[in-house]
């Protein structure tokens, strides 16, 4: 049984089913589509003369500096690495997979404005067993989980270590290779 992500709602047995026991998942066409809708209005905002706080700027303290549309995608590439702040042993692969599976839900409610391809992208590494590596303590800003998405980030471009479908720890890029998946290429937000 293959669980499919529409959005809104996932129960408590559906995420121990992907996190602990590796049931597939899949992207609902519906929820791609918000998804793409969303990403129309970011790539807009990217365009726009008027500034946008994270898509057309920088962050925090660089809220008024304008991010060039070329340079884009390096504030995002660099926002990750900055944030893949961690120390101390791995989190169980099973609390890093519920993470990855509950971010994918959450992306593909069509509220944050990132292409499908990400949401696609975390469930093919779910359904291929490959599981970023992240460090159990890290915590930068407010919010604590952005050193632990920070380390999946990294992953889904090619960076930092994975414990891929047999457990073994090796370089992200490289387990994504040997699982015929791609390097995502990091756009505007």
């Amino acid at each position: 049984m293959t669980v499919t992500l529409r959005g809104p709602g996932l129960t408590e047995d559906q995420v121990v089913a992907v996190a602990r026991h590796g049931e597939k998942v899949a992207l609902a066409s519906a929820a791609r589509t918000k998804m793409e809708r969303s990403r129309t209005r970011v790539e807009r905002a990217a365009s726009s003369r008027d500034p946008v706080y994270g898509v057309s700027t920088g962050f925090g303290a660089l809220a008024g500096t304008r991010v060039a549309p070329l340079r884009q995608p390096e504030l995002q590439l660099a926002l990750i690495r900055s944030h893949a702040a961690g120390v101390g042993p791995p989190v169980d692969v099973e609390v890093v997979r519920a993470t990855m599976l509950l971010r994918a839900r959450t992306l593909a409610m069509g509220m944050s404005g990132v292409r499908p391809l990400l949401a696609e992208a975390l469930l093919a590494m779910l359904n291929e067993g490959i599981t970023p590596v992240v460090p159990r303590y890290g915590s930068v800003g407010c919010s604590g989980d952005l050193a632990p998405l920070a380390h999946i980030g990294l992953a889904l471009v090619g960076e930092g270590e994975v414990v891929d479908a047999s457990g073994g720890r090796r370089p992200a890029a490289q387990a994504l290779r040997a699982a015929k998946l791609k390097l995502v290429r990091l756009e505007t937000k």
